[in-house]
């Protein structure tokens, strides 16, 4: 890790968790032992989507002079994006303070006091990348068997592994059967996963229909991408759309490659979605608990926790009838029809990056959530080199809390090491940000930090530079 030149902060008095060294191998990674003030990383640490920092500074300073800021009465413990690597999240748990590791098996942990007291947040994209999908689901689900109190939310690889697994099928249905494709080679780990564990010896695919009928069950029908545009009209811009079609063409080039690079035959790829079906559907199955706990958002105090961000509907709808609302029409259209959900704005908190082709926040939709009672939302999807970040995105506090800590996503960064990555919501009015690749814990305590950003603000100003 690097630590960032000319520090303007001292060692600040906040308590880290208790996470104890010296470190046996069992014990990984290294993690920080100091707190600085959230401001210490400089643009690493906080920002302001158009540049300007002394709108993220007037706003701060609005909630802060209001006194708006509610904290939770226990703390929250959130962790985002750990696709799938069970060790990422397990060393996350030990950054917590939530967990104490008993011996050097991943499964080998159990709850502290402070676990006992805390909401543990799985904050989306448990999915896809790899190495081990299920396995991290089983570390989530003894989180649970230790009677923690644990909240899923949902990711848009979550979603889309459940539409993609759910589109497959025999009948032709040019809205919904491209969403399997959908998924691309990301999926390929999981479904390795499920062949090696499930469908071994010399009947593992006895049933299984012939190669090219489990590809037309697979693949969208050669007319889709006649058919699709037509069909999606009423609903998509056509900006969208295009986007759409030009990735569907890339999956579809891209697929079937990574299939055969990692041993599966298409006859592989329709029997592990079978069973996958049965693994997370059927009543009986391993992780039918998974979709059935997922929600889209958590509110407590003034913070919401959400997988990316919102738009007007959704904060419109969150407005008039409050969060348990907005997740039961979020579970109400999990099961539904998938395009409806997927092009609709349930499925834009999950994957929105305030980007031409999302919907859009408005200065009247953040009025809203800020009627609700949200003055900032906590949220992963947007991937981070230096740990966490505060950004002000459409005028509403953004704490970005995705710290690339899975494996595969740390190797096509250039992260060394393993990663972990935990956000801490303290009842005591503080937030901690500690990640494996930033040197110091970042401390937002919502005064101290606003007395930090001001200074170095006026300092860029005294010095000429910009304040971007």
């Amino acid at each position: 890790m690097t630590e960032p030149t000319k520090p303007q902060n001292p060692q600040i008095d906040v308590a880290l968790p208790q996470y104890k060294g010296p470190w046996p191998s069992w014990l990984y990674p290294e993690l920080p032992r100091e707190a600085r003030d959230w401001t210490f990383g400089g643009d690493k640490s906080f920002g302001e989507e158009n540049g300007d920092r002394k709108l993220l500074l007037g706003e701060l300073d609005r909630l802060t002079k209001r006194k708006l800021w509610v904290w939770p009465k226990r703390p929250v413990l959130f962790f985002s994006d750990l696709h799938a690597d069970r060790k990422a999240f397990v060393a996350s748990l030990v950054a917590s303070g939530g967990v104490r590791r008993t011996g050097p098996g991943v499964m080998n942990f159990r709850l502290t006091k402070l676990g006992r007291q805390a909401t543990f947040i799985i904050g989306g994209d448990c999915f896809d990348k790899g190495p081990h999908n299920l396995k991290l689901l089983r570390a989530v689900r003894r989180l649970i068997e230790l009677d923690a109190r644990v909240r899923i939310l949902a990711g848009n690889h979550d979603v889309r592994n459940l539409l993609g697994m759910r589109a497959v099928g025999a009948d032709i249905d040019h809205r919904n059967d491209h969403f399997f494709l959908r998924l691309g080679p990301k999926v390929v780990p999981l479904l390795t996963e499920i062949r090696d564990s499930y469908m071994t010896g010399r009947n593992a695919l006895a049933g299984i229909p012939n190669e090219a009928e489990c590809r037309r069950c697979l693949l969208p029908a050669p007319d889709w991408f006649d058919a699709f545009p037509k069909i999606a009209a009423d609903h998509l811009p056509a900006k969208q759309i295009e986007v759409e079609l030009k990735r569907i063409r890339n999956k579809l080039s891209s697929f079937e490659p990574a299939c055969r690079a990692a041993g599966l035959s298409m006859r592989h790829v329709y029997g592990a979605v079978m069973k996958w079906r049965e693994l997370f559907l059927e009543p009986d199955g391993e992780f039918n608990w998974f979709f059935k706990r997922m929600r889209l958002g958590y509110h407590v105090g003034s913070f919401m926790f959400i997988h990316a961000g919102f738009d007007d509907e959704m904060a419109d709808l969150l407005r008039a009838d409050g969060v348990k609302a907005l997740n039961r029409h979020f579970r109400d259209a999990m099961f539904g029809e998938p395009f409806d959900l997927y092009y609709g704005s349930i499925a834009n908190t999950i994957r929105t990056k305030y980007r031409s082709i999302d919907n859009r926040l408005s200065p009247k939709g953040v009025e809203k959530l800020h009627d609700s009672g949200i003055h900032a939302i906590i949220h992963g999807h947007r991937n981070l080199l230096d740990g966490q970040r505060i950004m002000l995105r459409r005028g509403l506090i953004n704490f970005e809390c995705d710290s690339t800590i899975d494996q595969h996503s740390r190797h096509k960064e250039g992260l060394t090491g393993s990663g972990a990555a935990v956000t801490v919501v303290h009842p005591d009015g503080y937030i901690l940000g500690i990640s494996t690749d930033f040197p110091y814990a970042k401390a937002f305590e919502p005064k101290r930090t606003l007395t930090a950003l001001s200074s170095a603000l006026t300092s860029e100003d005294k010095s000429g530079k910009p304040n971007r």
